[in-house]
């Protein structure tokens, strides 16, 4: 299992945490990587761009000049794709682009990812990120000390007001939690700092064994009728026959009675 040294504001170094292997030692898989990738930036497109046709653009519907005899090419309407200011061909429209990608392989793909950033020296584990007061120069100093690149991402809990207020005039850096960390924003910043509280709970978000207890359904059992005994079910069916039987009887008793009177 990977361990990591833990670090505190000052970067020097506090104590060890031992990292989740399934996480965080996962196998590099760039094409499940670009996968998800791919799917994040589809979902995030609006799909709003649109062209207009020749029924969206404003003009006559008149015919300009007759059909034949004037030597000129024949025109049915100004609003042609042919002229100037007529409607566009085959244009974009708007559209939905989001398409869905299954959970496990999203989960997958941030494993990989974070797992690649701790080969690389990348990932630094932060004791916990306690600014006193909001100041976006105190942070630049904090974060230039601890090693910090143009790209960088923290991953805290948001409900630190000071960290969030003090990095959000920072350009290039990222403040989530870790139920907000996704594939573009782990392969775009270069450097990644998580304190211990967010490591904690990515073991337990991106963790393969909760996957499983969270595709286990429970069933509700369904209600069984009571079964008759067997010697009322017998009991009802000869029972049935029977008046059946009279009622024929006396049917046709009726039926011999009607005629006779007729005759």
């Amino acid at each position: 299992m990977p361990t990591v040294k833990v670090r505190n504001l000052k970067n020097k170094e506090v104590g060890e945490i031992t990292l989740s292997e399934t996480v965080f030692g996962a196998e590099l898989n760039e094409s499940l990587i670009h996968s998800a990738l791919m799917n994040f930036q589809a979902n995030a497109r609006q799909g709003t761009s649109a062209t207009k046709t020749r029924g969206n653009v404003s003009g006559s519907g008149r015919k300009l000049w007759k059909q034949k005899g004037t030597g000129r090419a024949r025109i049915a309407s100004l609003r042609s794709p042919l002229w100037k200011g007529g409607g566009n061909v085959h244009g974009p429209q708007p559209r939905d682009w989001s398409y869905d990608m299954p959970k496990k392989m999203r989960r997958g793909a941030l494993r990989s990812a974070l797992s690649e950033r701790l080969r690389e020296g990348n990932l630094i584990v932060i004791d916990e990120f306690g600014f006193d007061t909001a100041k976006t120069k105190d942070f630049v100093a904090t974060m230039t000390s601890l090693g910090a690149a143009a790209k960088t991402l923290v991953v805290d809990s948001l409900d630190n007001a000071n960290l969030v207020l003090s990095a959000r005039n920072v350009q290039k850096t990222k403040v989530t939690n870790s139920y907000g960390l996704n594939i573009y924003d782990l392969l775009y910043h270069e450097k990644l700092f998580i304190s211990k509280a967010a490591i904690e709970e990515l073991n337990t978000i991106l963790d393969p064994g909760t996957e499983k207890s969270e595709a286990v359904v429970e069933e509700k059992p369904k209600a069984k009728r009571a079964a008759k005994p067997k010697v009322e079910a017998a009991a009802e069916t000869e029972e049935k026959p029977k008046a059946t039987r009279k009622k024929k009887t006396e049917a046709t008793a009726d039926e011999s009675s009607e005629v006779t009177e007729n005759e």
